[in-house]
This record gives structure tokens, sequence and C-alpha cells, in this order.
């Protein structure tokens, strides 16, 4: 049975709750200092929410615990993060659905994301199970 939650795009308010979710997922980890080597700062994070970048946070009881962000530029999903502790509860089917919506009103043809190859990373069944297909494997795998 899935709690009950709510969905709303994401504003500058939001980028603590991102970072402290971000930072606390147990596979594909990160620092503060890993992200910031990718230009991921508590200080750029604004930027990537507004314009051709959007995001998506679903609370809890007025808590945010999950959140995801696209770029319509590259047609990309490139951040999909669930608080350890609240995976299971559909909010990340429903941040997905909510951002394909948002790439197909942005006239995005053929969105992508990337994900770690490992076939064990429950990222890679939870992108299959929502119906997403591999189509290529990068370079640096």
């Amino acid at each position: 049975m899935e709690s009950l939650f709510v969905i709303r795009v994401a504003d500058v308010t939001d980028v603590a709750d991102m970072f402290r979710i971000r930072i606390s997922v147990k596979e594909n980890k990160a620092t503060m200092a890993d992200l910031a080597r990718y230009g991921v700062t508590p200080e750029s994070l604004p930027a990537m929410l507004t314009g051709h970048g959007r995001g998506w946070v679903a609370e809890i009881d007025g808590v945010t615990r999950a959140f995801a962000m696209a770029d319509a530029n590259n047609s990309s999903v490139f951040a999909l993060f669930v608080e350890p502790g609240f995976e299971g509860k559909g909010m990340g089917r429903h941040l997905m659905i909510e951002v394909e919506k948002w790439l197909t009103e942005m006239k995005c043809q053929q969105i992508w994301l990337e994900t770690d190859r490992n076939v064990l990373v429950r990222a890679n069944g939870f992108y299959r199970y929502i119906g997403w297909v591999e189509s290529c494997l990068q370079p640096d795998g």
C-alpha cells in the first residue's frame, strides 16, 4: 500500500533537502565534495531548476523524501533519489511520470538517463520495471 505523498515542482527552498537526500542514499553514493567536482553545489543547483531544467520533490507530511531532476536541453533525466527508508512507496514512479510528462511537453523526442551498468543495482531494476529499456553502453561503462 502506498503512503500518501504530494509531488510538486521544486524551487530554491528545496535545495538543502535535495542535497540531504542525495548524500543519504546507499547506492550511487556521493559526498558533497564528489558532487562539487561535477559542478553540483548548493549554489549551482537553483539554476538547474529553471529554464530548460526542472526538478520535482515528493513530500510526506510536509517533509521532502524524494526528488527528480531533468534537463530538456539534452532530453535527460539526471537525478532520481529516494531517501533511505522511504523506498517502495511509489514516489520514484510518480516522480518519473512528472519528469517524462514535462520532457514530452518540452518537445523532447527521445529521453534518456544514465545509470550503473551493474544489473544488481536497484535503480536498474526500477527503470526496467517502469518501462525503460537499455539502449547502449557508455564508453566508461
